[in-house]
């Protein structure tokens, strides 16, 4: 079993993978970054 990093973990690619190492048995990290790029007033 080894220890993994995984960027980018919250998007759709780096979860399934992050499913896919901790099936195998490995111990994994995800690491995503939450930017804002707009203001909550434009979303709404």
């Amino acid at each position: 079993m080894s220890s993994i990093l995984v960027t980018g973990a919250a998007g759709f690619i780096g979860s399934h993978l992050c499913e896919a190492l901790l099936a195998e048995g490995h111990s994994v990290t995800g690491l995503d970054a939450y930017i804002p790029y707009y203001p909550r007033t434009i979303k709404d």
